[in-house]
């Protein structure tokens, strides 16, 4: 069993920056954040394989959101930037072991982190 743990989320004023990690006790294949508001589904925001060549960014935070991991650190990070008083949510991590893929909605993927949570003032 894998464990996530998230960091670095609190506040920020509007057009603010924020750098959000999260590591894992062990091996995973793809790495993922997703996000939830209060009154709001769960969302996807970015995922990343192992060995960072595949990534994908979901479109409401393209070119303001990148996702990056560490390998050697089994973390994975969110450098968040330009945020605006809609990406206020609580953050997860979530992650999958060998062979097994990221979804989009978080279903199936086996391991989650407890979350940290993202406040915007604007």
């Amino acid at each position: 069993q894998v464990q996530l743990m998230e960091s670095g989320g609190g506040s920020v004023q509007a057009g603010g920056s924020l750098r959000l990690s999260c590591e894992a006790s062990g091996y995973t294949n793809c790495m993922a954040w997703f996000r939830q508001a209060p009154g709001k589904e769960r969302e996807g925001v970015a995922s990343i394989y192992r060995g960072g060549r595949r990534t994908n960014v979901a479109d409401s935070v393209k070119g303001r959101f990148t996702i990056s991991r560490d390998d050697a650190m089994n973390t994975v990070y969110l450098q968040m930037n330009s945020l605006k008083p809609e990406d206020a949510a609580m953050y997860y991590c979530a992650a999958t072991g060998p062979l097994t893929f990221c979804t989009r909605s978080g279903e199936g993927m086996p391991y989650w982190g407890t979350g940290t949570l993202v406040n915007i003032s604007s």
